[in-house]
């Protein structure tokens, strides 16, 4: 049995809740001077990322993955915080993508925690704009047109992992994928296009129903009128993901993509690199060359516009949102827990006694570099009976 004293996230109020055989058994009140109250942890539904491509030099989409490098990743997710993922394989060749996918499937196959955390792959291209820009950090070389028997390769590959791919849909053969794939059950997301707001409508009306980092993967510079955001922006039937790191997407973009929509159509993720966590320098991976610089940006190697990934992990993206848009440590939280896992239909993640434990257990400290933000920093994440818990 675990035993966790915190304070609920969504009211504050300090509880005493207690895990047996993987599930809440209970949530008490629990009383205590204000004080003492204050110092407690926050407790919330585990964090879910529907975009994470690695970390610490480790990459989904490597020709190299091994098993040991998917449970290495894993287990450094559970430290940040993060209760479920999509481990996220970029542009590539069909034969790196299926190796990546069937590792993945592997390393579920042998390790309880790679099944308690894996809830599906994403795959992001290699179905994308081959256009400098729109295309990003994707190397333009493995860039192709979309077809669905790639598709049935991934899941022959992944025992049927691949929930959510990544498309532009102005390349050749994008809206039979769409349709096609939303038949099998697999999510379509908008990104990394150069669409037209017509290319784009009309891949909503075949089944796509996510946008891609909205703000990033997409041209420096945009007709005023039509481009892939406002059309992107104004369509209710669209969620759409940003990256709330605080470098990705201004705070003055951010709270124009909250207000449009709103707290019901947005979800955070933090699509952290394969260089999230490694030290300021210059990487490589395949086709993909980087420099994670001194202020925690993961750049393009050679300069500083282009961003190949994020740094930081869900629950510091929680922490920026939260304080940028000046929304409530609930409504933010609940865009990286709850709200992932309702627009894919998987299992919802809930805060009362009976439920699957899927917790993380964390504090929202003042920011040391800048008096306003906070910093996330993750105490205990658990995920049925498995139990990953701070040492300090």
């Amino acid at each position: 049995m675990t035993t966790i004293q915190a304070r609920q996230f969504d009211t504050g109020a300090p509880v005493r809740l207690t895990v047996k055989a993987g599930r809440i058994e209970s949530i008490l009140p629990l009383s205590l001077p204000a004080a003492e109250a204050q110092s407690l942890p926050y407790v919330g539904p585990g964090l879910f990322d529907i975009q994470v491509n690695g970390f610490q030099g480790i990459w989904f989409s490597s020709e190299q993955l091994t098993e040991d490098q998917v449970k290495k990743v894993v287990s450094q997710y559970l430290a940040q915080g993060i209760c479920r993922c999509f481990p996220t394989l970029i542009t590539n060749s069909a034969e790196a993508l299926g190796h990546g996918l069937a590792t993945i499937r592997r390393a579920r196959e042998t390790s309880r925690t790679v099944r308690a955390v894996v809830a599906g792959c994403h795959v992001e291209g290699p179905f994308i704009s081959p256009e400098d820009g729109p295309r990003g950090a994707h190397p333009l070389r493995h860039v192709r047109s979309a077809n669905l028997t790639e598709l049935q390769q991934w899941q022959r590959a992944s025992g049927g992992l691949v929930k959510l791919v990544t498309l532009a849909p102005e390349i050749p053969g994008a809206l039979s994928f769409i349709q096609g794939a939303v038949r099998q059950g697999v999510a379509i997301s908008i990104g990394h296009t150069a669409a037209s707001a017509a290319q784009i409508r009309l891949a909503i009306d075949a089944g796509a129903t996510l946008g891609t980092h909205l703000g990033n993967g997409c041209a420096g510079m945009i007709p005023r009128h039509d481009n892939v955001f406002w059309p992107q922006l104004c369509d209710d039937r669209l969620t759409c993901s940003v990256i709330a790191d605080g470098w990705h997407v201004p705070q003055s973009m951010l709270n124009c993509v909250l207000r449009c929509k709103t707290l019901n159509r947005l979800i955070l993720t933090s699509d952290v690199s394969g260089f999230g966590g490694c030290s300021p320098g210059r990487y490589s991976t395949g086709d993909v060359e980087v420099d994670v610089l001194s202020d925690g940006r993961i750049v393009v190697a050679g300069q500083t516009q282009y961003l190949a990934g994020s740094g930081a992990t869900t629950g510091q993206c929680v922490a920026t949102f939260m304080t940028l848009c000046g929304v409530s440590l609930q409504d933010a939280w609940n865009l990286a827990s709850l709200q992932p896992a309702r627009c894919l239909n998987l299992p919802v993640s809930q805060l009362q006694e009976g439920a699957p434990a899927q917790l993380t257990v964390f504090r929202m400290e003042p920011d040391a570099g800048n008096s306003n933000l906070v910093r996330f920093r993750s105490e205990m994440t658990l995920t049925g009976d498995i139990v990953w818990q701070s040492e300090s």
